[in-house]
């Protein structure tokens, strides 16, 4: 690498890391070196797990893509390691590789640096989850729950819900929109469990087993998946009720999980043979305290995604505190903001051409079986006045193809994807 060109860090390569180092390179050209550091040389594609294992296939044998071509590709080095520590005065990150046990602590340094390590699931944090839990979030856990499906499941009650999310104080006081606000949020993401009910609940009907009358879905906010909108979730709230779903609110956080059930911290509860949980997001830990973290660890950021104290460090997906809720849509949103920003630092943008500030839009397509999914387009939860649902065969098409057309573009999704999902859903489906 030459030594006269500043240096790009980038902490993670999953969604963000890798979408961070493709835009950066897309607008800055080769003025800037770019290295990524993960602990693994893949991507985890976390959205189409729940259909993969409903449709009893293993999503370990297709969920995952390779990252070091890609990086190849655009001329960015990687580094497989755990990143262990940061400090963002001495410019410097500490890790330990992470290919083999046993290697020796380490450090790095950076001009630019990109923080996009996702969130560690809190998992740890419910009781009684490791005996008695599963859910979808990686392909370890979603393989599990597709072998107690097939071998152990003898057709009890289900239930299917989050743990209260802990957000931080990150993103307080700004607007994306004229007079919107980033929310406050008591789950980090409540598109998947509203997925997995309904693929759940077609599972069940196809296996003989019952139907949606045996799920309870449950949510630690007054309104599940909030940030679709009050019109849309509405309109899945009556949908799911005519097909015969229960339904619990203001559940405030899962107390545990026991063998017969799921224990509330309101002081209900719900029987239940299979629990499939989404547990809190929070960040890592040694995130937490610097000087660019919030409260809880996420990441500061205004809404160019740069930390105010610190404008040569940077922020994309769910490690920023900005990522209410954390979706990869908005996270996508980002990363070209990042790309952007760091390509006018370099001279090769305007402020004019770069400074065009986050305005997050959910976008979320949720698999509910029989080759059909809900598309979901929003931005009311934000201050914005768009509330879109669409649900059918070619929402569906969209969700399978879109993975087939990421992996084939290794990741480098084409600008015009976002508009032509849009009009198939919204003018070709209705």
């Amino acid at each position: 690498m030459s030594a006269a060109k500043p240096r790009v860090l980038i902490l993670g390569g999953n969604f963000a890391g890798l979408g961070s180092a493709q835009e950066i390179r897309k607008y800055a050209g080769d003025s800037v070196d770019i290295t990524v550091i993960d602990r693994k040389p893949y991507l985890l594609y976390v959205p189409n797990i729940p259909a993969e294992v409903f449709e009893n296939r293993n999503p370990q044998l297709t969920m995952t893509m390779d990252i070091l071509e890609p990086l190849h590709d655009i001329g960015a080095g990687f580094i497989q390691g755990e990143v262990t520590a940061l400090d963002v005065d001495a410019k410097r990150v500490d890790y330990v590789p992470s290919e083999r046990p046993g290697a020796a602590p380490t450090s790095t340094t950076y001009d630019y640096l990109v923080v996009a390590l996702g969130n560690r699931l809190a998992f740890d944090k419910i009781e009684g989850f490791a005996q008695f839990g599963h859910t979808v979030t990686d392909n370890t856990y979603g393989e599990a729950l597709r072998q107690f499906l097939m071998h152990d499941y003898k057709g009890g009650p289900i239930a299917i819900g989050s743990a209260r999310f802990s957000q931080g104080d990150g993103a307080k006081g700004l607007a994306p929109y004229p007079g919107g606000s980033i929310p406050a949020a008591e789950a980090a993401c409540e598109g998947p469990p509203v997925e997995t009910m309904l693929a759940c609940a077609t599972w069940l009907g196809q296996q003989g087993k019952g139907g949606p009358d045996k799920i309870t879905v449950f949510t630690p906010a007054a309104l599940i998946a909030e940030d679709a909108g009050e019109k849309v979730v509405g309109q899945l709230l009556d949908i799911a009720s005519g097909m015969g779903f229960h339904y619990m609110n203001k559940t405030h956080d899962i107390k545990r999980l026991t063998a017969d059930g799921v224990e509330f911290a309101n002081g209900q509860s719900v029987e239940a043979e299979l629990k499939i949980i989404f547990p809190d997001w929070v960040p890592h830990a040694f995130l937490k305290g610097l000087p660019i973290s919030d409260s809880e660890g996420f990441i500061i950021t205004d809404l160019l995604m740069r930390n105010p104290k610190y404008p040569t460090v940077f922020a994309a997906g769910d490690s920023a505190a900005v990522t209410v809720p954390k979706l990869g849509a908005i996270g996508h949103q980002q990363t070209e903001i990042v790309g952007k920003q760091i390509a006018k630092d370099m001279k090769r943008l305007t402020a004019e051409q770069a400074d065009e500030a986050l305005q997050p839009v959910v976008y979320c397509i949720g698999d509910i079986g029989n080759n059909q999914a809900f598309y979901i387009r929003s931005n009311s939860w934000f201050g914005g006045d768009t509330q879109v649902l669409k649900l059918g065969h070619i929402p569906y098409m969209l969700k399978m193809q879109y993975k087939n057309l990421f992996f084939r573009s290794k990741g480098k999704m084409p600008p015009w994807g976002l508009d032509a999902a849009r009009v198939m859903a919204e003018k070709i489906a209705a």
